[in-house]
């Protein structure tokens, strides 16, 4: 039995209707940029998380590079955060002009350790952005802990948690601002780009609000330079009517996790550990192996889909290498990077079909 990593064409094909009438209603209304579906879902992602606003931009990297220059983060400032990320983490901070500063990770979780947060601020840092890696929240109590004693910015880097949550609060809600990515394969996923700044901090609104429209609050008077990045009025509308079923995705995926952990245990597998007080929503469901580039191939000639996230820590990048990082300097991102390995985890996903993906797994352990 083959099995994909991902199909979003199942989930689009349960909801196609609705998806259709959201999509004509906005070519029948023709008003495309900054219209009333933007407006109506960033209330509701507000409200979804218990925010007090939210903003919608054109991807998840300018809700981070556009929430790290509303809080006023540029030249010869420095940030804080975590190498086993996708890029865009520390590109939204290069891009401000800003220097990404890297810190170890906690092998349970794949999230920034704070307990190696400290050792690393300076006069020059300015904020911590923590990652809510495949979809579980960071210790966001050790680190506004932090964060409160330096009086340090926290943003939130949530692009793969929407519905993540830690001791009963969403991520995205901690810090000064949490950052949504929108792309396809996200658990609230559009159909292109998108992204959203989650914030209870009225500057921050106010600032990403101007700097997503060129730097106006009045059409034609510009406050500052900013950008176009504007969350496109058809992919809100498309959202909308994913944003209903949100919830039930999510259980389903922490009910497809439930079921790895049952038919893996026992074998070379370490299976993902939800940390105590988190809510884990499983973007992507992540083991780690020894002999992972083995498994890999080994499951692609079964026709069973596999991904690494990320195959080689942020520190580590040509683009970063003017920074000086050493290898073995973070060696839990470097051991990660080495053994981590994700499984198909989407909603849709078949009670059989994660048995096979099991049963592969099993059987290369006993080869």
């Amino acid at each position: 039995m083959s099995v994909p990593f991902f199909d979003l064409r199942i989930q689009n094909s349960k909801i196609r209707k609705e998806i259709d009438a959201a999509i004509a209603s906005v070519v029948d209304g023709a008003h495309f940029i900054l219209g009333k579906n933007v407006s109506e879902l960033e209330k509701e992602i507000a409200e979804y998380h218990g925010a007090k606003c939210a903003i919608g931009v054109a991807s998840g990297t300018d809700a981070l590079q556009l929430a790290i220059r509303a809080a006023g983060i540029g030249d010869g400032d420095e940030v804080i955060t975590t190498a086993f990320t996708f890029v865009a983490t520390a590109e939204a901070i290069s891009y401000t002009g800003a220097k990404p500063v890297f810190v170890d990770i906690d092998l349970d979780t794949f999230n920034i350790d704070p307990k190696k947060i400290r050792d690393k601020i300076n006069k020059k840092t300015r904020a911590i952005i923590p990652v809510h890696l495949f979809g579980q929240a960071a210790n966001m109590d050790g680190i506004m802990k932090i964060a409160r004693e330096y009086k340090l910015f926290v943003i939130e880097d949530s692009a793969q948690a929407i519905g993540a949550k830690y001791n009963g609060k969403h991520a995205s809600t901690f810090g000064d601002a949490g950052c949504l990515s929108f792309f396809p394969t996200k658990n609230l996923g559009c159909f292109g780009d998108g992204g959203m700044v989650v914030t209870n901090n009225e500057d921050i609104y106010n600032k990403v609000k101007m700097l997503r429209n060129h730097g106006s609050r009045i059409t034609y008077n510009y406050d500052i330079v900013g950008f176009n990045s504007r969350l496109d009025e058809i992919q809100a509308a498309i959202m909308r009517v994913k944003l209903k079923y949100l919830e039930g995705w999510i259980e389903a995926r922490r009910k497809n996790a439930g079921l790895y952990n049952k038919l893996l245990a026992g074998t070379g597998a370490v299976t993902p550990k939800e940390a105590e007080g988190a809510r884990h929503v499983y973007n992507q469901y992540t083991i780690r192996v020894k002999e992972r580039n083995m498994l890999f191939e080994y499951l692609k000639k079964k026709e069973i889909g596999a991904m690494v996230y990320y195959p080689l820590s942020i520190h580590l990048q040509k683009s970063y290498e003017h920074l000086g990082y050493k290898k073995s300097i973070l060696p839990n991102a470097e051991e990660a990077q080495d053994e981590v390995l994700s499984l198909p985890i989407f909603p849709e996903l078949e009670e059989e079909e994660i048995t096979e993906v099991a049963a592969s797994i099993r059987e290369f352990f006993k080869k």
